[in-house]
């Protein structure tokens, strides 16, 4: 994601004045962001990719009937 460099200044400016015992909560928080942010790429791909297999199995006439409801 990209971002301004302002905004990355007066994201290190806030970063700066942020008592040294809340840095590793801080860092905590960011490695969380990363970590949710790679999970919900990992589920989209996961998605993308499963979806022809799932249309074969879905999309046939046997289950046209469930298609209707």
């Amino acid at each position: 994601m990209s971002i301004p460099n302002r905004s990355h200044e007066e994201l290190f400016e806030k970063l700066r004045s942020v008592p040294a015992d809340k840095i590793a909560e801080v860092e905590d928080f960011v490695d969380f962001l990363r970590q949710r942010d790679a999970e919900h790429r990992l589920a989209t791909s996961i998605t993308r990719l499963s979806e022809d297999t799932s249309r074969k199995v879905w999309d046939n006439l046997d289950d046209a009937d469930y298609d209707r409801l």
